[in-house]
């Protein structure tokens, strides 16, 4: 009988969890429209992705403002964005 009650009991949380989590999706993916990638603009190791050859993901540039590394910025801001290089870019730049 407890053998039953506990997995019914771990049954409804795991569901109770998976509910939860599938909410939380939503905001994300509303936070994720409203963000861009912004070229150039990352310090070393503090890129979300795109490093260039030899580098895996995030947090893999090697140099302050890497122009093949990029960081997520709020939509319609990248371009402002100034650095020692110059303004973020949209798309790749030479380094």
């Amino acid at each position: 009988m407890n053998r039953s009650i506990a997995i019914t009991a771990f049954t409804l949380s795991a569901l109770a969890a998976g509910a939860a989590m599938a909410q939380d999706t939503k905001p994300m993916a509303d936070k994720m429209a409203s963000m861009e990638k912004c070229y150039g603009v990352a310090l070393a190791g503090k890129n979300d992705c795109k490093a260039g050859a030899g580098t895996t993901c995030a947090g893999t540039s090697k140099v302050d403002f890497q122009g093949n590394a990029f960081k997520a910025v709020p939509a319609g801001t990248c371009v402002t964005i100034k650095t020692p290089k110059g303004t973020g870019s949209l798309t790749e730049m030479k380094s």
